[in-house]
Formats: C-alpha cells, sequence, structure tokens
C-alpha cells in the first residue's frame, strides 16, 4: 500500500471509529444533507476511489443526502459531456441508502448574476441540462432533487437602493424554474439556499407584498434555511433565527430544511469551526427538540463537504 493509500486508509479508519461512538447521540436524528462543491463532486464522479472515501465518511457521520454539484467546473461540464458518470455515482449512491440532490449554482461561474434579466438564458439552461439529464436517465439513476445556491445578495449592485429589485429578480428567475419541473413533468424536489434574514426584507411582487422568505417558501418545494450560528438558543441562535420560516412552511405546507456552517470564518458565530463535533451533535439536538414535532422541519445540512472532513480530521490529531 503506498503512502497516499495508507493514509487514507487510517482516516477511513479513524470516521469510521468515531462515527460509531456518535450513532447513540445520533439515534432517532433528523435528516442530513451536505452540499458538496465542485472540486470534490467532480473527484467523486472522475474516481472511484474518492466516492468510495466520501461514501464511508458520510455514512459515519449519518448524513443520507448529498447534494452533488452537476454544472460546469475546470472547462468541463459532466453532466453534459459524460453523464454515464453521474448515473454510475447516483445509483451507487442510492444502493447504499443515499439521495442525491443536483446543486446548481457556482463562485466560478457567478450565478449571482443569472438572477438578471440579461442572464436569464444561462439560468434556464443551468436548469434544463439537469432536468433533460434526469429525464434521460434510468429511475436508479435520477437525481431527487434540486438544491439552487444562487445568491442575489453577493451581487456588488446589492445595496439598500436596488435589493428589492433584486429580489424581484430573484422571484422572477424562480416562477420559471419552477415552470420548468411542472412542464418536464417530473417528481423532483426543488429549494433554493436562502439566507435566514430573508424574513426581514418584504418585497412586493405580482401584487403582494411579504417578506421575501414567505414568496420564496410559496415558490419553491423546500427552503434550505443558510441559517449560520454555532448555537441553538438565544436570540441570535439557531432556533430563533429559524423560527418565521417553520411557522409560515408549517401553514404553508412547505419544508425547512437548517443549514449550518463548517468552514473557518472570522465571524466566529456563524461557523462550527472553532467548535467541537459534540457541539455541533448537541446543538443539533437542541434545534431537532425544538422544531423535531414539525412537519415543517426537514433536518439539517451541512456546509460544506470539504470543511466537514477537514474539520473532522483536525479533531482527531
Amino acid at each position: 500500500m503506498d503512502g497516499p493509500a495508507r493514509t487514507m486508509a487510517v482516516r477511513l479508519r479513524a470516521w469510521l471509529a468515531a462515527g460509531l461512538l456518535l450513532v447513540a447521540g445520533y439515534a432517532g436524528a433528523a435528516p442530513r444533507a451536505v452540499w458538496t462543491w465542485e472540486r470534490d463532486s467532480y473527484a467523486m464522479l472522475q474516481s472511484p476511489r474518492e466516492a468510495e472515501a466520501a461514501f464511508a465518511f458520510l455514512q459515519s457521520r449519518q448524513v443520507d443526502t448529498i447534494y452533488l454539484y452537476a454544472d460546469a467546473f475546470g472547462g468541463r461540464n459532466l453532466i453534459v459531456e459524460a453523464p454515464g458518470r453521474y448515473r454510475s455515482f447516483i445509483a451507487d449512491a442510492h444502493r447504499r441508502g443515499f439521495r442525491v440532490q443536483a446543486l446548481l449554482g457556482s463562485a466560478h461561474l457567478n450565478t449571482e448574476r443569472y438572477i438578471l434579466p440579461a442572464q436569464r438564458p444561462q439560468a434556464l439552461a443551468m436548469l434544463q441540462r439537469v432536468l433533460a439529464y434526469n429525464g434521460a436517465a434510468p429511475r436508479e439513476s435520477r437525481f431527487d432533487g434540486i438544491n439552487l445556491d444562487i445568491e442575489p445578495h453577493l451581487l456588488a449592485e446589492w445595496d439598500d437602493a436596488h435589493r428589492h429589485e433584486l429580489l424581484r429578480n430573484l422571484l422572477d428567475v424562480s416562477a420559471a424554474w419552477m415552470a420548468m419541473k411542472r412542464e418536464s413533468r417530473q417528481e423532483l424536489a426543488i429549494g433554493p439556499a436562502m439566507p435566514f434574514w430573508f424574513d426581514g426584507i418584504e418585497v412586493e411582487w405580482r401584487g403582494r407584498k411579504r417578506p421575501a422568505s414567505e414568496h420564496l417558501a410559496d415558490l419553491y418545494d423546500y427552503v434550505a434555511l443558510m441559517d449560520y450560528r454555532d448555537r441553538a438558543d438565544g436570540g441570535d441562535g439557531i432556533i430563533a433565527h429559524a423560527a418565521k420560516e417553520i411557522a409560515y412552511a408549517e401553514r404553508a405546507g412547505k419544508q425547512v430544511v437548517i443549514g449550518l456552517e463548517l468552514t473557518p470564518n472570522e465571524l466566529r458565530k456563524v461557523t462550527f469551526n472553532h467548535r467541537s463535533e459534540a457541539d455541533l451533535a448537541r446543538e443539533t439536538e437542541t434545534t431537532q427538540a425544538a422544531y423535531g414535532r414539525s412537519k415543517a422541519f426537514g433536518g439539517f445540512a451541512f456546509h460544506h463537504y470539504r470543511s466537514y472532513r477537514d474539520w473532522i480530521d483536525a479533531q482527531r490529531k
């Protein structure tokens, strides 16, 4: 066994051992998803070894849903050029008990600009490629859903004078995406990644003035709420920031997946990176105790796969 292979084997054994110790804490746990970005998704698609390592790690953490990137990266677009790689990976993931959603949105592609009317063709084409893939794939190789990480607040144009217009643009393209889903007649759960503070911005759209979060919840099947805090309780905690979204989703018959951050950040309160895995388990359990009986609670999503692995590795040293 060469050096890299030996290192990988040691890490896998450590992950699995640690995961077994945490199963008791995860017993009866809510669904868990993980965002998996361009580089890692492409590595999993092109290398059985990388895919195997990902499956082992995610199973050890009780993660059951993979948000798998499904657009262009590094000069290639595998979902168009090599759809067989997606078919093989998704079928394998399904056999292991995972669900797989297509992750759309990319810092490399500056997809926050896709909300702008001038870039509507690119926005629609992005989703159409996934719908076309799914329509041609055998059932066991189809995506179970789509997560759209399109964040207008990343635009340079985002300010007090323009944010309402930009949010209306987001709602317009969201309506177009959901119309495409309906026209395809595919059974796909589609939802956006949405910051928790959208509930504090009222937007007039199609004759109704309401919080942006409510407009989006009405349009989509679910919402992945970017509830980036490192503690469950308190006025600035995970539970408080999800309260309006959960309450509205209960009335609207939708679900909210609570997203948590694991990547380093100078603003420590937005990430668990400076805390331990036991801390994460405790805070997710507290959050689940608050919302677990609600039909609107769809579990957790962790941002993101690479950060999750690095964070766990750092705690094992």
